[in-house]
């Protein structure tokens, strides 16, 4: 079996994501974007298989998913859609890795990213099994797994423009959801931010301490009946032209 490197030492490189789930829309921008780039860099090709049937199948090394948040009981709070981004945590005591019998998933000690080697994978897809989080996927074609790589073919390459030197997804973003940076460090930005907003791992109590961070969404205070304004008609009277009865009508709309 593989042996994990040394984690833990203060100082120590820990590349990972910060997701808010409170500013995450549900796009799929991030899963497109990921999609797109590692169709064509190191976990290259991502296959599908009948895309446009009724049921296809494909590589997918990020998926958004999306759940009914009820408000809390006792509390004026609405229910909303919370939407949840999904992909490989590189955690520090990662099972993926202790599993595999060929050392083809590995971590790195410089950066903490998992990364798996296809070309001594073998397909037994046991860090599938091992991984709690669901972010090991079988590519069909080739007989080997694919997963989140954090974009080390972008991260690290010279060649690009400084701001496009971040995962796929990050860059793709439109709400600024996506954070990327050293969560070993706690003076950096991510590390700051999870510190601030109170962000957590997912799935603690299983133990395998993943890098990546998730932000809790805020609490959504419902709105009296009077304050949302069933139609255009309805906008507030102060707003004369019709450019200004929109923006006043959709600004209440949006309003939390």
């Amino acid at each position: 079996m593989t042996s994990l490197p040394g984690t833990g030492a203060p100082g120590q490189r820990k590349l990972g994501l910060v997701i808010d789930l409170d500013t995450c829309v549900g796009c799929h921008a991030c899963a497109t974007s990921c999609k797109e780039w590692n169709s064509q860099g190191y976990s290259a090709p991502l296959t599908d298989r009948n895309p446009y049937d009724s049921d296809p199948m494909g590589v997918w090394l990020n998926r958004v998913h999306s759940y009914e948040a009820m408000g809390e009981a006792g509390v004026e709070t609405e229910s909303h859609v919370v939407h949840f981004p999904r992909s490989c945590l590189h955690c520090e005591d990662a099972a993926c890795v202790t599993v595999c019998p060929t050392g083809a998933s590995y971590k790195r000690a410089e950066d903490g990213i998992v990364l798996v080697n296809p070309d001594t994978c073998i397909g037994c897809k046991l860090c599938s099994w091992a991984c709690p989080y669901g972010a090991r996927e079988y590519d069909y074609d080739h007989g080997v797994m694919k997963k989140c790589t954090l974009c080390i073919d972008r991260i690290y390459n010279e060649n690009l423009a400084p701001e496009d030197r971040i995962p796929a997804c990050v860059r793709a973003c439109p709400t600024g959801a996506r954070h990327f940076g050293d969560l070993g460090d706690a003076d950096s930005p991510v590390s700051k931010l999870v510190a601030e907003r109170g962000g957590y791992d997912l799935l603690p109590q299983a133990g395998y301490k993943p890098v990546n961070k998730y932000l809790p969404p805020r609490p959504r205070r419902m709105q009296p009946e009077t304050a949302k304004p069933a139609s255009l008609q309805d906008a507030p009277a102060y707003a004369a032209t019709l450019a200004e009865r929109l923006f006043a009508w959709a600004d209440q709309k949006l309003t939390r």
